[in-house]
């Protein structure tokens, strides 16, 4: 109560010393504006005064504009602030971590070039909000809250809910995975997950082998991890076996990380005997992979090409990180990890220090969602729309750029290299005609220099397609004429 502290004295008048306490309350931050204040009769009763003496301090104060009334609702502090006395002004900056200032220094969001309205951005690889099934998502949603009510808005388990769970084992199954002396753990998409993995398993200046380039998201948390990050160079079939060999061979490698379908950046899809290949290079010299299955879903030939996680049978050297994010609804963030039930075990615990669990009301919805058939009808849409893109982006590629080589399977996004150009300097010269992409440097594991271009196709139209293509190579003109 605000008012237990009150002592009244004899020497000054009542009304005053009320007054001065409710200031002093409220400069002290215990009482906020719009705070409700006792009415008079009761606060007079409460500190044992006449109801004039409240009445008086009330009015006092609204005529100063630090309380107000509303008839019939009762007095309440104002909006008005009484300035504190002194200053605390504290300079966070010198009290961040490395942790926090190299992720700053990582932040691509913030240091690369901003969309902003009117322009044609092949940055983004985000799935085209268009495609989603919203009616199908609201039925699920009503569905779930019907079936399971309160339940699925309490909280849930750090390995998530089951009948998820339960539907991921069929669902890797079918992609010819063993999942019998495996488990999984539901997490706030992709990047948790490979987040979970690197902070149970890798310590300071453990040697990481991984594609070069690879995901820049893969990259930052593994620099952040303090790793030493050993890249691997890919050819127009992926990655390369010799290099990887030798790698592997003469370097204490602690784990692989791999994107075997639709690397990002370069959109290749490797095929199924090199796939075999890699596995058993990565077996032959005991060094654990983590999959990572993004955008596996997309794959527009009939032929399945197993993930490297199928070819591990009852074995547990490959951890598989799962994710619908780039075919369903990223927003909801629900994506996997599938190991040995021990590494599991262990991931569930560190969860539980970040974060509890992931929504169980998102996985429940997810669930709903996927279990209803509505899925397969979305992958079939999804790819058809993303391949008829590809096309019309290479064809206008070889009309209008004629660059070095295209690469890139029938994905969201192709991957240039033009011959004799810094893609840096290329995206200031684009930016200054309102086009913008991803330069080929942020997905160097050292952030070499590059001739390279990652183009983004998924949320921009045929015709801005054609268009930023035909700028970008007035660019390179521009760049190779000066």
């Amino acid at each position: 109560m605000i008012f237990s502290n009150l002592n009244l004295n004899s020497t000054e008048p009542i009304y005053y010393q009320i007054e001065q306490h409710i200031k002093k309350t409220i400069e002290n931050g215990i009482l906020s504006s719009n705070s409700k204040l006792p009415a008079t009769r009761e606060l007079a009763k409460i500190i044992g005064v006449s109801r004039n003496s409240v009445i008086t301090a009330y009015e006092n104060l609204e005529l100063e504009g630090i309380l107000y009334t509303v008839k019939g609702k009762g007095t309440f502090v104002a909006d008005k602030n009484i300035t504190s006395k002194g200053e605390w002004n504290i300079d966070w900056s010198n009290k961040s971590n490395e942790y926090a200032n190299l992720s700053c220094r990582l932040d691509t969001v913030k240091s690369e070039i901003p969309w902003e309205k009117g322009m044609i951005s092949f940055k983004s690889i985000s799935p085209d909000g268009e495609l989603f099934d919203v009616e199908e998502f609201k039925k699920a949603f009503l569905n779930r809250i019907a079936l399971e009510g309160h339940k699925i808005l309490n909280y849930g388990y750090a390995q998530g809910y089951k009948p998820l769970i339960d539907y991921l084992h069929e669902y890797m199954n079918k992609k010819g995975v063993n999942t019998d002396e495996k488990s999984f753990i539901i997490t706030n998409g992709f990047t948790e997950g490979l987040q979970l993995i690197l902070s149970s398993y890798t310590s300071e200046g453990d040697n990481i082998i991984c594609e070069n380039p690879t995901h820049n998201t893969s990259i930052k948390l593994m620099k952040l991890h303090k790793l030493n990050l050993i890249g691997v160079d890919i050819a127009e079939d992926g990655i390369d076996l010799m290099d990887l060999e030798e790698k592997l061979k003469n370097n204490q490698i602690k784990l692989g990380y791999l994107t075997p379908s639709y690397n990002n950046p370069t959109g290749i899809v490797i095929n199924g005997e090199k796939r075999f290949k890699i596995y058993n290079l990565f077996k032959q010299y005991n060094v654990p992979i983590i999959e990572d299955g993004f955008n596996e879903e997309l794959h527009y030939n009939n032929s399945h090409i197993a993930p490297l996680a199928a070819f591990d049978g009852k074995n547990n050297g490959v951890i598989y990180i799962g994710s619908f994010s780039k075919i369903l609804f990223p927003g909801i963030r629900v994506g996997w990890v599938l190991a040995d039930k021990k590494i599991i075990d262990t991931l569930e615990s560190v969860k539980r220090c970040y974060n509890i669990h992931t929504s169980f009301l998102d996985q429940a919805i997810l669930y709903e969602y996927l279990k209803s058939g509505t899925f397969e009808k979305q992958i079939k849409r999804t790819r058809k729309y993303y391949k008829e893109k590809h096309d019309f982006a290479i064809k206008c590629l070889n009309k209008y750029l004629k660059p070095k080589y295209i690469w890139g399977e029938y994905g969201m996004h192709v991957y240039v290299a033009i011959e004799g150009i810094d893609s840096r300097e290329l995206l200031q010269k684009c930016y200054e005609r309102k086009v913008i992409f991803a330069p080929g440097d942020i997905f160097d594991i050292n952030n070499k220099k590059s001739d390279t271009l990652r183009l983004g196709l998924s949320r921009i139209t045929m015709e801005e397609i054609e268009e930023g293509i035909k700028i970008i190579s007035e660019c390179v003109n521009e760049i190779k004429n000066k």
